[in-house]
Order: C-alpha cells, then structure tokens, then sequence
C-alpha cells in the first residue's frame, strides 16, 4: 500500500494516483488468462482402424504379398525394386486398389530423403483408395 509522507495541508487532495491496487487486477487477470487458456497441441488426425465386430468372420488366409515402395537418397521411387516415375507410380497405385484384396503398402524412405517425396507418395497410395499403408524404417 502506497503512503504519502510529508507536508500537506488538511484537506488538500492528493495529486498521485495509488498504482498498486491496478498493479493487483492486471495480475490476476493476467494469470485468469493464462489458466483459462486451452493449450496448444500440434495434432494429426489419423484414421485408426476399428476394431472388427464381434460376428465378423476372420480375414483370409490368402492375403497378397506386401508392395514396397522403396524412396532412395536421390529421391528416386522404386516399386518392388525397380525405377518407376511418379506417373508410374499413380498407375500401380490404382490397379493394386482395384484387386479384390488389397495389399499392404510398405513405404520405405531413406534417411535421406525428402519429405515432400514421402508425401506425395503416401498421398498417392491415398487418393487412389489404398486402405493399408505404413511406413516401414528408413536405412
């Protein structure tokens, strides 16, 4: 609390402002905002599979071999081991999503490699319907 020492007449008024009780209310709104503030959270929305009900019947025995897709340091793309261009790859991606049973995508990217490749790989497998991807350890 603020206190005015000094000469002053009965009754003259006070020609300072006393701050400390402002000083107060601009704290505790301050921490009020601060606790009241939802925190910050970077999230990616992934599409989890779910679990199968209850009465399903178990998936079959003959399920197709993976596809690996292999992203080398110089951001080549290789299907199952050989070069293909990103045309390529659209046109393997959409014959592997029109089979019956669908394989599993195996992205596999390089330490090195560019992330914006490995994107566009996995949207790719996306946007022609592929419904089992991961991303398998780079080297």
């Amino acid at each position: 609390m603020s206190m005015s020492v000094g000469e002053q007449a009965e009754g003259e008024p006070l020609s300072e402002i006393n701050t400390t009780p402002l000083i107060d209310v601009m704290l505790v709104l301050l921490i009020m905002l601060i606790v009241t503030l939802p925190p910050q959270r970077h999230a990616v929305s992934l599409d989890t599979p779910l679990p199968p009900p209850p009465n399903q019947p178990p998936p079959p025995e003959d399920l197709p071999e993976p596809v690996r897709i292999m992203i080398g340091f110089d951001n080549s793309i290789n299907w199952m081991g050989t070069p293909v261009s990103r045309a390529q790859l659209d046109t393997n991606l959409k014959t592997e999503a029109g089979r019956n049973v669908q394989p599993e995508i195996h992205i596999e990217p390089d330490r090195e490699a560019q992330y914006g490749v490995v994107a566009h790989v996995m949207a790719a497998a996306q946007r022609n319907g592929l419904k089992k991807m991961g991303v398998v350890g780079g080297t």
